[in-house]
Formats: C-alpha cells, sequence, structure tokens
C-alpha cells in the first residue's frame, strides 16, 4: 500500500517546487475526525508569510454553496416558494428580455428562485462569447468605476442594473453558469429585511463558529490574508494578481455582497459548514437545516435537455443542482469517488466534496487565478479515497 502523507505531500510541493503555486492547505475528515491536514508554501510570499491553518482565503465560488443554504432556510420556513419568480422579491426583475441576433424578445415566463439555484435563469457572467455577456462586461466596469469614485454602491444596486442585461436564453431552457446565486443574496435581503451579510451572520456563520468567514476582512486579521497568484505562461512565473475579479473587494465598506463569489473563509471554517451539510443540517449538536431539505438539495436537478452546455472538464459525470455538482457516473467522471458526493470549487481552485456514503469531507485551499477543478486536485482526491480503510 501506498504512503498516502508521502504522496499528498509530494503532490501539492511539487508544484510549488516549479513555481506554479505559491501555497496550499488541504484538510481530510473521515467519519467525524481528522484524517490529514497540513499546510505548505507561502500565503503571500512576497512578504514571506507562510500558508497556515488560520489562513484567510476568498472562495470564489465555493461562496454558492453556502448562499443555497441560506436560500432554503428561508424556503424551509415558508418565507419563499422556490417556485416564485424572482420579481415578487425584486420587481425590477420583471420584464426581463431574451438576446436574439434579430432582436430581443420578452421571456416567454419569468425567472424563478428555482432557476437561480440550478443556473438556469439565463443571466450571464461578463463573457466576451456572447452579446449578454459583453453586455454584462461594460455593466460590470461601470458599477466597479462608481465604487471607485468613492460611490456606496450595494448589492440592491448591482442587481437593478444586472436585470436590465438580456438573457442568454429562455428561463429553464438549459443550465449556464452565471450571477444567479448573486441574484438569491438580493432574494433574502428582501425577504428577511437585513443585509445578506448580516443574514449569514446570524443564521449560519455564528451557529457554525465560523468566525472568520464573511464579506471583508478586518484590519486585526489583514496578516492572515492570501495574496491571488497568476500564472503568467509565456514567462514561466507566478505573480501577484492586482486586478478585482467582477468587483468583488473585501474592504470593511464593502457594500456589494456577492452571493456567487463575496465570501471569505478559513479552511477550518468552511469545514464546518460542509460537516453541516454532510451530516443531513446538523453540527455540535445543533439544526441548522432539515435533513430532508439537505438530501433535496444533494441531488441532481438538471434534466438531460438543461445538460446541454453542463459539459466542462469539471462536470463530466456529475449532475447539478442548489448551486453544487453532484457525482452520478464514476466511470465518466473518471473518478473512485462514491456516487452522491457533492460539492463545488472556486476560481482560484479552493475545492470542497462532501461525500455522505463514506462520511468523509475533503477540502482544498489554494489562491491562484483560474484554477478551479484543478488536476492537482484530481490526484489528491484518488489517493484520498484509495486511502480509506473503513
Amino acid at each position: 500500500m501506498f504512503n498516502y502523507k508521502e504522496t499528498v505531500d509530494k503532490l501539492i510541493q511539487n508544484e510549488i517546487d516549479r513555481g506554479e503555486l505559491s501555497g496550499a492547505s488541504f484538510l481530510v475528515l473521515h467519519k467525524g475526525k481528522e484524517k490529514f491536514f497540513d499546510a505548505y508554501g507561502y500565503a503571500d510570499k512576497e512578504e514571506k508569510r507562510p500558508m497556515k491553518r488560520d489562513t484567510i482565503i476568498r472562495l470564489f465560488s465555493m461562496s454558492k454553496p453556502v448562499t443555497a443554504a441560506a436560500t432554503m432556510i428561508l424556503a424551509e420556513r415558508g418565507e419563499i416558494d422556490l417556485r416564485d419568480n424572482v420579481s415578487k422579491y425584486l420587481p425590477y426583475f420583471k420584464g426581463q428580455t431574451v438576446w436574439q441576433e434579430k432582436g430581443c424578445v420578452p421571456v416567454q415566463r419569468e425567472s424563478t428562485i428555482w432557476d437561480m439555484l440550478n443556473m438556469t435563469s439565463g443571466i450571464p457572467y461578463p463573457d466576451a462569447a456572447h452579446e449578454p455577456g459583453r453586455q454584462m462586461d461594460v455593466l460590470f466596469r461601470k458599477l466597479i468605476a462608481r465604487r471607485e469614485a468613492g460611490e456606496r454602491v450595494t448589492t440592491q444596486d448591482y442587481l437593478r442594473e444586472i436585470a436590465k442585461v438580456p438573457l442568454c436564453f429562455q428561463p429553464g431552457e438549459r443550465w449556464m453558469y452565471g450571477l444567479s446565486a448573486d441574484v438569491l443574496g438580493g432574494v433574502i435581503e428582501a425577504v428577511s429585511g437585513v443585509t445578506f451579510g448580516e443574514f449569514l451572520k446570524k443564521e449560519l456563520f455564528e451557529p457554525l463558529d465560523m468566525q472568520d468567514t464573511g464579506f471583508f476582512v478586518p484590519e486585526e486579521k489583514r496578516d492572515r490574508f492570501a495574496q491571488i497568484y497568476e500564472w503568467k505562461e509565456e514567462e514561466k512565473v507566478l505573480v501577484p494578481f492586482l486586478t478585482s475579479h467582477l468587483g468583488e473587494y473585501y474592504g470593511e465598506d464593502v457594500a456589494f455582497e456577492s452571493g456567487g463569489a463575496g465570501l471569505t473563509s478559513t479552511i477550518d471554517d468552511y469545514s464546518h459548514f460542509a460537516q453541516m451539510m454532510l451530516h443531513k443540517g446538523i453540527y455540535n449538536g445543533k439544526r441548522i437545516l432539515g435533513r430532508k431539505t439537505v438530501e433535496f438539495m444533494a441531488q441532481n436537478h438538471l434534466s438531460e435537455a438543461q445538460k446541454i452546455n453542463y459539459n466542462w472538464d469539471s462536470t463530466i459525470g456529475y449532475g447539478y443542482g442548489c448551486l453544487m455538482r453532484v457525482l452520478e457516473n464514476q466511470g465518466i467522471a473518471g473518478s473512485n469517488g462514491s456516487v452522491g458526493e457533492f460539492g463545488w470549487d472556486g476560481w482560484t481552485g479552493d475545492y470542497v466534496t462532501m461525500n455522505p456514503m463514506d462520511d468523509v469531507i475533503i477540502l482544498f485551499f489554494m489562491q491562484r487565478c483560474g484554477a478551479g477543478f484543478s488536476p492537482l486536485v484530481r490526484r489528491l482526491r484518488m489517493a484520498t479515497y484509495a486511502a480509506l480503510e473503513e
């Protein structure tokens, strides 16, 4: 049998030694106990600050499962219906249009909360590949410029403008990664009467003991905040990434609280959320979500027709629902993970999977632009599952 620790150490350290990674941390929990943890390299290599257990990182799209859980809290309480039109809570989403080459046409039906949870709304990210994405890019640049000029631009301000951009397709027609989770954050604000960040703090972060998780990093914690890096292929060098991604920022004056990409956290904090999800809504004896609710979230909700665009390398063999991938076919995925594992990743390579069958959580944190579900994570997953003995 191979030596698991030696294998993990070698996989991560090799990338650091090649200069393709500044630092990383890796945590595995099995049956409620820590099977593995270690941190490698630097959180900030220019400042020579090592990656540590309490290093704070930008979650980017690993914010999305948290937003899904927050949405389901309101659904459980009967404060929203998943089939409700978004415009019931955010009226400026009424009257959306769908872009077509011959001109925009009205939506055949309005976008619903369910569309947002499953990325079938047609709302794009800024993307040069299509006209709505190009319009969204122009919009975000304007919003960022307003912020940089000193204006306090809130989540609701962002969403009012986002609602004006034509959809890429009719709501419910197919899956497409975009700003749906950010819209859910706005819905939660409208229903709860508090900011999205305040809702998350009360309903999730405080009961889950996630003290270092939120939409900004206080000044007294900045020395634990990791630097993002960008790999320059031509020069074969890793350099600090200083441009704000989609406009997220992390000062204490944060006004745009992005449900799709805005949270910061530590690996232990996020493990508390993952444990709650894995254990059917309970963390340390506290009930956060109902058992049936978590079971509902952790399954595929896309039809075969909706999956036509769900063809990323990281989603092959997986279904999708409630802002998370769900493993459906090990052979197609090329994975020794168990059917039913669920989770997501972030733009900088952060990754989580929660496996109910084997009671396993795998968490990997790094901060490198455009990494997503990386080959390194696939190797770490394979080794971790192979090392499970019971």
